[in-house]
């Protein structure tokens, strides 16, 4: 059978390399030396006191459980830096929403303010023609008041100018006659006479 040192031994057989230096100093564990001076164990004697591990099994086993804890701290860490980042978001999600919140309730009561400046604007408007509507009726209403009056109502002259004329009395029909007949008729010769004279004296 062939011959291990103690190193070898504590891998083959699964325990540590201190409990098979003390089996072999207490007698427990017989040994031999090489010609390095070195102790070295037979497998078989390692075989009946602590019994053989399968071929392989301890590091297998060992280098598996090694690259699962190497796995599992390195998922670990990455759930830890997802965590932190995912918490980062967070935390800036939540102050743009603040901000958002507080731009939504700026613009909501500027909205407001025009919406209550328009209606007011809006409603003075509607005051506003409707009284230019009642003035107008108003004025109206005088024209035609006034149109009708002056139709009812004629000034004296035109009552005067209307009225049919009086017939003249015997004694001033006398008159106009004594008038006309006493009147000389116009010489219209001596006036042309006259006129031609005086244009070539």
């Amino acid at each position: 059978m062939a011959k291990v040192g103690a190193q070898r031994a504590a891998e083959l057989t699964g325990r540590s390399k201190s409990t098979i230096q003390r089996a072999m100093n207490n007698g427990k564990l017989s040994y031999s030396v090489d010609a390095n001076e070195r102790r070295v164990i037979d497998v078989a004697e390692l075989e009946r006191v602590f019994g053989l591990q399968k071929q392989g099994s301890e590091e297998t086993p060992s280098a598996e459980q090694e690259l699962e804890k190497a796995a599992a701290l390195m998922e670990t860490e990455r759930l830890k830096m997802r965590v932190r980042f995912l918490e980062e978001q967070l935390e800036s999600a939540q102050t743009q929403l603040e901000d958002m919140k507080g731009q939504r309730d700026n613009w909501q009561r500027q909205a407001n303010q025009v919406l209550l400046t328009s209606q007011y604007n809006q409603k003075q408007a509607e005051d506003l023609r409707e009284e230019i509507k009642r003035r107008e009726q108003a004025a109206r209403e005088r024209r035609q008041k006034m149109l009708g009056e002056s139709k009812t109502r004629k000034p004296q002259n035109e009552n005067a100018q209307d009225a049919p004329a009086r017939p003249l009395t015997q004694r001033a029909q006398k008159m106009v006659q004594d008038i006309v007949s006493s009147a000389e008729p116009f010489n219209f010769s001596g006036l042309w006479k006259r006129v031609k004279d005086g244009v070539s004296g």
